[in-house]
């Protein structure tokens, strides 16, 4: 996901999968599976994301429970955003995307659009 580090990322991704929070001993356990990683890389990771806004955190008796602030949509959305903004020309970029868009993503950009339309 852009604008996170790749270990931030895999984190975000346990979150996402998460149908609850889940505490840091939770969180090692799931990337475990494919990496060794230690108990307090997973926390300080934890830590830089809530600080970040990415996650929310609630305390459960001495430690916390995590859960992702924003949706892997929203994240992507923001991404895009952030992309679009780095361009230096988003008209540009946007106006590229959209004639390279498949059918279905012109699509879904049709029917988003007199959503948009309206509100403004």
């Amino acid at each position: 996901m852009h604008g996170l580090g790749e270990l931030e990322a895999a984190v975000m991704e346990v979150l996402w999968r998460a149908p609850a929070p889940m505490k840091v001993r939770d969180v090692l356990d799931e990337l475990n599976n494919d990496r060794n990683l230690a108990y307090t890389t997973v926390m300080t990771v934890l830590d830089n994301l809530h600080r970040k806004g990415w996650v929310d955190r609630e305390r459960d008796g001495k430690a916390f429970r995590y859960e992702a602030a924003v949706s892997r949509t929203e994240a992507a959305a923001k991404a895009l955003r952030e992309v679009l903004t780095a361009s230096g020309d988003p008209e540009g970029a946007l106006l590229h995307f959209a004639r390279s868009a498949s059918e279905r993503e012109t699509e879904l950009l049709r029917k988003a659009l007199p959503r948009k339309s309206r509100k403004t």
